[in-house]
C-alpha cells in the first residue's frame, strides 16, 4: 500500500513553502493565484489528504460538532422523528469537513456533555428534544455555537431556533376532528416539560375553544408508544370519547393498540389523530391521519445554520418549517 503524501512532499512539488501549502489547506486567501494554482495541482497529483489533527491543532478547531439529545436510549433508538433528524443533519454536513458527534444524555445530567464541549471537544452543537430541567444545556450555549431543533425553554434574544409552530399544527390537527362532527375530544400530550408539548395542548385547547366545546380529557404521555397506551387506558376509564388528537405517531400506536383491544372501532367510534407523519403513520391499521412535520428538513436546516455560523455568517435566528395535514382512514 503507497504511503501518504505529506505536506513537504505537497510543497516541494508545486515548487512553494511548506507554510503556502498550509495556507491553502486551510483556506487561507493570503496566497498568491499562481501559488494557489500550483499547490491545487501538486495535491490532487499526490492525492494529498490534509491531517486532519495538525490542522486541528494549527487552527483551534476540532472540525466537530455534537448532535446533543437529552434523553435516553431506548426512546431516542426507538422513535423515527431522531433518525430523520439525524439523516437531515448527515445530509447537509456531507460537503462540509465537520464530522457528526452524538451525545445522549441518557440518565447523566449533563455533566459529561458540558465536560466535553466546555473542554474544547466540538465546533458547535445542535440540540434536540430539550426539556425545562436540562439547565446544563445553558452552559453548553454559552460555551461554542448552538442552534436548538425546536424551541428552547429559556429562549434568550440571541438564540437560533429551527422548528415548526406547534401550537397552530396541533390548532389544524384538532380542527380536522371537529370538522368531521365529533365533540367530546381528548388528547394526549407529549412530556409536559417540553415546549412542544405544551405548545400542542395549546393549540388542541384553541381549536375547541373556536368551536364552543371544552376538551373531553387530557393526559400526558412522554412521546413512546408505551405511554400513549398508558394514557388511552385513563382515558377509556374516565368515559368515551369519540375523538383524540394525539401529539405524535408512536403514541397513537399505542392507543390504537388499547382502543382495539376495549373493541373500539377507529374511525368509527373514536376518530384518532397523530403528529409527525413519521413511518409510524402507515403501519398502523387504519393508517393515521396526522400532522406532518419535516423531519428530515428540521435536521438539515439545524446544520446548515450552525454551519453558517461557524462560517462567519450571518443566518436568521429564528427558522418555521411549514406543517401539512395528511388525511389517512383514522380520521
Amino acid at each position: 500500500m503507497p504511503s501518504r503524501a505529506t505536506i513537504e512532499e505537497v510543497a516541494s512539488t508545486a515548487g512553494v513553502s511548506r507554510s503556502t501549502v498550509s495556507r491553502v489547506v486551510n483556506g487561507s486567501t493570503a496566497v498568491s493565484p499562481e501559488a494557489l494554482v500550483a499547490v491545487r495541482a501538486a495535491i490532487e497529483q499526490l492525492n494529498y489528504v490534509p491531517n486532519r489533527a495538525a490542522r486541528s491543532l494549527a487552527s483551534n478547531q476540532t472540525q466537530a460538532i455534537a448532535l446533543i439529545v437529552p434523553e435516553d436510549t431506548t426512546r431516542f433508538f426507538g422513535d423515527p422523528f431522531f433518525a430523520a433528524i439525524v439523516a437531515g443533519i448527515t445530509g447537509a454536513l456531507r460537503t462540509s469537513d465537520y464530522l457528526l458527534n452524538l451525545l445522549i444524555a441518557s440518565d447523566d445530567p449533563g455533566d459529561k456533555m458540558s465536560s466535553f464541549v466546555l473542554n474544547g471537544g466540538v465546533d458547535g452543537a445542535l440540540i434536540v428534544s430539550h426539556h425545562m430541567s436540562d439547565a446544563f444545556i445553558d452552559r453548553i450555549a454559552d460555551a461554542v455555537p448552538v442552534v436548538y431543533g425546536g424551541r428552547p425553554v429559556r429562549q434568550r434574544e440571541d438564540d437560533y431556533v429551527v422548528d415548526v409552530d406547534n401550537v397552530w399544527s396541533a390548532h389544524q390537527a384538532t380542527r380536522r376532528l371537529i370538522d368531521i362532527g365529533r365533540t367530546r375530544i381528548a388528547t394526549i400530550s407529549g412530556t409536559p416539560t417540553m415546549v412542544s408539548s405544551v405548545d400542542r395542548v395549546q393549540g388542541f385547547r384553541s381549536a375547541l375553544a373556536e368551536a364552543g366545546l371544552r376538551p373531553f380529557a387530557e393526559e400526558a404521555g412522554d412521546y413512546s408508544e408505551s405511554s400513549g397506551a398508558d394514557a388511552a387506558r385513563r382515558i377509556l376509564a374516565a368515559g368515551r370519547p369519540d375523538a383524540i388528537f394525539v401529539a405524535s405517531d408512536l403514541m397513537a400506536r399505542g392507543a390504537l393498540t388499547v382502543l382495539r383491544s376495549a373493541g373500539v372501532r377507529v374511525p368509527e367510534d373514536i376518530a384518532l389523530v397523530g403528529f409527525d407523519d413519521s413511518s409510524v403513520a402507515t403501519s398502523t391499521d387504519p393508517q393515521l391521519t396526522t400532522m406532518r412535520q419535516p423531519m428530515y428538513a428540521q435536521g438539515e436546516s439545524m446544520a446548515r445554520v450552525l454551519l453558517a455560523r461557524l462560517g462567519g455568517g450571518d443566518p436568521p435566528h429564528t427558522t418555521i418549517l411549514p406543517t401539512e395535514l395528511v388525511v389517512r382512514a383514522s380520521a
